[in-house]
């Protein structure tokens, strides 16, 4: 019988292909040492860092606006209190707020560039 009239299922040689890919594994299936070893690792390392989670997302949103809030709050209401204790020519109560704008800002970046050395 030639090649080509030989079953789909048997090869030049008489032997019978059991359809699996020549990869060095042994007849049973069974993998290599080192195929098992880096799988592994492989493993445990998603396991040790997982992704970012969409819920660190939000927590982030929260520092960064708390951060940012509460010092703008606090400047406006130590203004609002400086404006009527001392009156001036010009309003505490805006220098504050901005001053507290800056300062929440410089929170927020600073929180952030600790974060990303993480």
């Amino acid at each position: 019988m030639s090649e080509d009239r030989k079953g789909a299922g048997q090869k030049a040689t008489g032997q019978k292909d059991t359809g699996h890919r020549e990869t060095g594994h042994r007849e049973t299936g069974q993998k290599d040492v080192g195929q098992i070893g880096r799988s592994a690792a492989r493993k445990q390392a998603a396991r040790d860092n997982p992704g970012p989670s969409p819920l660190r997302g939000i927590g982030v949103f929260g520092v960064i606006g708390w951060s940012v809030a509460v010092p703008t709050v606090a400047g406006a209401f130590l203004g609002l209190w400086l404006d009527r204790a001392f009156p001036q020519d010009f309003s505490w109560t805006i220098a504050l707020i901005l001053g507290g704008v800056v300062i929440g800002a410089a929170l927020s970046w600073a929180w952030i560039e600790r974060e990303k050395g993480e």
